[in-house]
């Protein structure tokens, strides 16, 4: 059985979670000696699997389609998480989940990340099989050591009395970026760093408006990757994510391999699978952040991480690339 895995415009993309989940999907077949190839003109394949949800994905399909390949749709994208996130996409959202229905149905199977986002996609016009399987997380890789923590800390001149909140994703109103400065400005004490990049993340008008009128304490450093994030991991003293949607979080896996203390906000996505008060804290409004942020940086709150480490743990690639193989073997049967 070989795997062709294409994940097209992966440049565009690259910075992007769909991005880190085609990484991840490389490394867990590899782990698993599952055979597959990246090349889009290769023929010499069993099963397609496929995660881009742009135009040029249809010459792949159709191309698989008629030399009789079985097809596999990474369901990333869902109309809710297209929401809310850069200018107009409220206004295409519908026209938008009607393209995903197209595309979602040319395949045999639907993988999706959680059983949150199978259960949006069961609500769609979908008549197939939807499996849900975590992206997964490296966690040989989100380890930090004190060689990177010392990369971020002198980089970006974290004190040793610096109290540190971060956050990693798109500037969007879908990934709380408002919420995150909004709970800043109230605590100026706090260092909240937020990396993603700014331009690429095509602001809302209230999103630009906030980005003029930053608190002192709010640090955006862009896009950065490697050693450096993983050295924010491990020194921040809290991972904020307050986004309202999602279908998993790729970064909130990262910083639970990283064994970082967890605040998410409290949304399906995250049910069942993060627990609040056992691997991460929830809150749902801004006094709510505010208090937890405060007293988890008091040590008034016991600490999650060694059971989100556990999370993490159980989605570690080797382990997805199994849950993958099955699926692939059900597919081929077909």
């Amino acid at each position: 059985m070989k795997i062709k895995l294409y994940f097209g415009m992966e440049n565009a993309i690259k910075k992007s979670g769909i991005g880190r989940a085609f990484y991840h999907q490389k490394k867990a077949l590899t782990l698993n000696n599952i055979e597959f190839t990246t090349n889009k003109n290769d023929l010499d394949y069993d099963i397609l699997h496929i995660n881009t949800i742009y135009p040029d994905s249809l010459p792949i399909i159709k191309q698989a389609r008629e030399n009789n390949k079985k097809i596999i749709y990474h369901a990333h994208s869902t109309e809710e998480d297209f929401k809310n996130s850069f200018m107009f996409s409220n206004t295409f959202a519908s026209l938008y989940k009607k393209w995903l229905v197209y595309l979602y149905n040319t395949a045999d199977v639907i993988i999706t990340p959680t059983p949150y986002s199978k259960s949006l996609l069961e609500s769609y016009d979908l008549n197939k099989e939807i499996y849900a399987i975590s992206n997964g997380v490296d966690v040989e890789q989100f380890n930090p050591t004190s060689e990177q923590i010392n990369e971020f800390i002198q980089k970006f001149n974290i004190s040793v009395n610096d109290k540190l909140v971060i956050s990693v994703g798109w500037l969007f109103e879908r990934k709380g970026f408002d919420t995150f400065v909004e709970v800043a400005r109230e605590m100026p004490n706090i260092k909240f760093m937020w990396f993603g990049d700014v331009k690429l993340s095509n602001p809302t008008s209230k999103i630009k408006k906030l980005l003029k009128e930053l608190p002192e304490n709010v640090i955006l450093p862009g896009y950065v990757s490697g050693d450096v994030i993983k050295g924010a991991y491990g020194r921040a003293d809290v991972f904020f994510f307050p986004s309202r949607e999602e279908t998993e979080g790729i970064v909130v896996l990262e910083a639970l391999a990283c064994k970082t203390q967890i605040l998410l906000r409290d949304i399906p996505a995250f049910d069942p699978w993060m627990k609040d008060q056992i691997n991460c804290y929830k809150g749902k409004t801004n006094e709510e952040f505010i208090s937890l942020i405060q007293k988890i940086i008091n040590k008034e709150l016991p600490s999650t991480i060694d059971e989100g480490y556990k999370v993490a743990k159980e989605r570690d690639l080797i382990l997805i690339g199994q849950q993958l193989k099955e699926i692939y073997e059900k597919v081929e049967s077909l």
